[in-house]
């Protein structure tokens, strides 16, 4: 597992680290999720959960852990949630620093399955994201069903948006959604100073991307105190 910090810019702080999956010699997620048959996907799936958990326990992690996690492979969320909630006992996890990021969005049929999978995620205390909003299939439709504590804006829509008006047009746009309907926000793909400065200024302090840190293998990375100016 590698492990990319999160960070609240007006607080200069990280507020979450999120896991994810890489190949004994550093491998992709992506490359690793296609080795993944659909017979092994359960299994796979709760692997990495507890991995993800045992290892940031082991590096002393204090902030909020975020785990991806693909709906398809949840057949029932409280069956599927237990040995989650085995492996944060055992290592003294506290639940309230679990955040469950739904990807694969495309893939989901069954939109009540996805909404019964979060509805029972917050009633155990755990929160949700979701992914890659704004491309392709994790889209505006999905906010008619579903209720996640937070939207992370892809990079699709990020990407040059200091010099690009009808990007930042979008945005803000998203920002006034947000707060209508009472979900937080996350920037991902952040690569320069000036993408993370528009953010800021459109309202969207909470950032994730290679300018604050690359993923770092079986490690926490820490934040140049001048990437927060």
């Amino acid at each position: 597992m590698a492990f990319q910090p999160i960070v609240d810019v007006h607080q200069k702080r990280i507020v979450y680290y999120e896991a994810l999956v890489r190949g004994l010699n550093g491998e992709s997620a992506g490359s690793i999720l296609d080795q993944v048959t659909d017979d092994l996907m359960y299994r796979f799936d709760q692997d990495c959960r507890i991995k993800a958990i045992e290892l940031a326990s082991q590096l002393d992690m204090q902030e909020i852990l975020s785990i991806n996690f693909m709906p398809n492979a949840v057949y029932e969320p409280e069956a599927c949630i237990r040995a989650t909630l085995e492996t944060s006992q055992r290592v003294g996890w506290p639940t309230q620093r679990l955040n469950f990021e739904i990807t694969e969005t495309e893939r989901v049929r069954d939109r009540a399955h996805l909404r019964n999978i979060i509805e029972s995620y917050h009633a155990m205390g755990f929160t949700t994201s979701l992914d890659d909003f704004g491309n392709g299939f994790a889209n505006l439709d999905l906010l008619t069903d579903l209720r996640p504590d937070t939207l992370k804006i892809d990079r699709e829509l990020i990407m040059g948006c200091d010099t690009n008006k009808r990007r930042q047009a979008i945005l803000r746009s998203i920002v006034v959604l947000a707060e209508n309907l009472g979900t937080k926000l996350v920037g991902e793909g952040i690569e320069t100073r000036e993408e993370s400065r528009c953010l800021v200024d459109l309202g969207i302090n909470v950032q994730q991307g290679f300018y604050f840190s690359r993923p770092k293998l079986e490690a926490l990375a820490t934040i140049d105190p001048k990437k927060y100016h």
